[in-house]
């Protein structure tokens, strides 16, 4: 009974999903779902790749957070249109559903997007096991974070498109082994780009940059 009882939150789920690709695919706007655990730098990367990508391609964000704005604040100063989306309202949310975005879809004007960012929920759990009708998803892996996380949560990293490396920076201060996380990544996910990153100093930026154009290229050209 209980097999069933979650067999159906996810068959509601993938419809509401499908609904939303069908809707985003109208209005032609390209869905990258950023995922990561708390503290992973997800939000400086956004700034950053917003920053870099406007005007020329117009962008939106929806930002999940059980509680504050503080992530949605910081990156409304790009000039992007962000909405704001609290699941403690709801209890508490680990991740972002299909509804969800649904709904705070409605208070974007998508004809007028070329890009919708989510960036989801802190945890490399729960959102990696929703669709929510995305054309892309991301996660963001800090080099803090330690060099084993994919092989301790390989759904994210199966489900995923692209990793981003993030903080390498750091690398020279740190006891952390590089060929060991990337290791792990591709043990995991074989063939999967990985951008290695410092959002603090900008470099690995435009290959990241490169990529979601590319992306939002196939999507264009039906691909």
């Amino acid at each position: 009974m209980e097999v069933k009882v979650v067999r159906k939150v996810l068959d509601v789920n993938n419809t509401n999903a499908r609904r939303n690709r069908e809707r985003f695919a109208e209005n032609k706007v390209f869905v990258l779902n950023v995922m990561s655990s708390p503290g992973s730098g997800k939000t400086t990367l956004l700034e950053k790749t917003l920053a870099r990508i406007m005007p020329g391609i117009r962008s939106g964000v929806i930002v999940g957070d059980i509680c504050t704005s503080h992530d949605a604040d910081r990156l409304a100063k790009t000039g992007a249109p962000v909405v704001q989306v609290n699941t403690d309202e709801f209890g508490g949310d680990c991740h972002l559903a299909a509804h969800v975005i649904e709904k705070a879809a409605e208070n974007l004007d998508l004809g007028e997007l070329d890009l919708l960012i989510v960036e989801n929920i802190g945890n490399l759990v729960c959102p990696a096991e929703f669709d929510i009708g995305e054309d892309a998803r991301a996660v963001v892996l800090s080099v803090t974070e330690g060099e084993d996380k994919p092989v301790k949560y390989p759904l994210m990293f199966r489900e995923c498109d692209a990793a981003v490396l993030n903080k390498t920076d750091l690398l020279p201060y740190l006891d952390y082994d590089r060929d060991a996380a990337l290791g792990y990544i591709r043990q995991v996910h074989p063939g999967m780009p990985v951008f290695e990153m410092s959002t603090k100093t900008g470099e690995g930026l435009d290959a990241w940059i490169d990529w979601i154009e590319g992306r939002m290229r196939l999507k264009a050209e039906g691909a």
